[in-house]
């Protein structure tokens, strides 16, 4: 793969670390969020950086960077724009709003309610938002970061599945260890005040993009995507087999409510070939598919009570059918 890439690519890296500490594998997830052109919903209790590592993200790829605090009496215009009207004038102008920008901050998503979600919706997926009886086009590039708080659920609103699986990702941010914590506490605080620099020219971008589209995936990837995504659904003929059997004591299906749709598997490939390219590749292995399968899936997949009931999570239903579907 491209060294100029592989350049970008460490330069990104260098310069993060300089305010971040143990986010490695989160940087590197939401630069593939962003070369694959897909948003991400981040979830993780307040104090992990959450908001730092977006911003610090947006600075070292120099896009413009705005951030929406979610609350329960926030309206669509307040992210959209609205009509205003020019009284000197005698007419309505467009007042855009926050959303028109580069990188879109969504922080703690889930605390407004559904026709303000609703109105990310057409932006994240259309690229393009209506003001009035007029609809304009988002910035080139667009990218949504949302955060959402698994601990306080009093006053919030679950994101409906529609909204979900518009987000490319799903990545939990855990505690840092307990090495890292002594030089994040050592920094009290300052370290949103560390300068980095811009890594990523328009011509870059344009690069990153064009060598991502000529990044090769073999059918037998796709083949292997899509097994692991029926083994999902309802009506999967995996069911039907010993490791899955209605009757076995490890038959973890009967945990799920509901599959991934096929935009789940567009995710996964889309995800994978990101993931190759940052490994320096211009094809993609089993292994890419395997790497990102949780951060893709695990927002896709919806849990039945006796999951809840078990403690069984997402994530535990995906790497164990990974562990089930053999490697082409």
């Amino acid at each position: 793969m491209n060294d100029r890439i592989q350049s970008i690519i460490s330069d990104f890296k260098m310069e993060a670390e300089k305010r971040l500490i143990g986010q490695e594998q989160l940087l590197m997830d939401i630069f593939i969020a962003f070369i694959a052109d897909g948003h991400v919903l981040l979830e993780g209790v307040p104090g992990l950086a959450k908001t730092l590592t977006i911003k610090t993200a947006a600075e070292i790829l120099g896009m413009s960077f705005k951030r929406i605090q979610f609350t329960p009496d926030l309206l669509p215009a307040d992210i959209t724009g609205t009509m205003i009207y020019e009284q000197n004038k005698g007419s309505f102008s467009v007042r855009k709003g926050p959303i028109f920008s580069n990188v879109i901050l969504a922080d703690e998503i889930n605390r407004a309610p559904a026709k303000v979600q609703s109105a990310m919706l057409e932006a994240m997926e259309e690229r393009h938002v209506t003001i009035g009886d007029s609809t304009f086009t988002l910035p080139n590039p667009f990218f949504v970061l949302a955060t959402q708080n698994p601990i306080e659920q009093e006053g919030t609103y679950n994101l409906p599945e529609a909204e979900l699986d518009r987000f490319l990702m799903k990545l939990l941010i855990t505690y840092p260890s307990a090495e890292q914590e002594i030089k994040i506490i050592q920094t009290c605080g300052e370290a949103s005040k560390i300068p980095v620099k811009k890594v990523l020219s328009e011509d870059d971008f344009t690069f990153i993009r064009e060598n991502f589209n000529k990044i090769n995936c073999d059918d037998t990837i796709a083949k292997y995507t899509v097994s692991i995504l029926n083994v999902t659904r309802a009506n999967s003929e995996r069911k039907n087999e010993s490791a899955f059997g209605h009757n076995a004591k490890n038959d973890i299906t009967r945990y799920i409510q509901f599959g991934a749709s096929p935009r789940a598997g567009i995710a996964m490939l889309k995800c994978a070939k990101g993931h190759a390219l940052i490994q320096g590749r211009d094809f993609v292995l089993p292994e890419d598919i395997k790497a990102v399968a949780c951060n893709v899936l695990r927002h896709r997949i919806v849990l039945s009570y006796e999951a809840l009931a078990d403690n069984v999570s997402a994530d535990d239903i995906i790497n164990r059918i990974l562990e089930f579907i053999p490697i082409p």
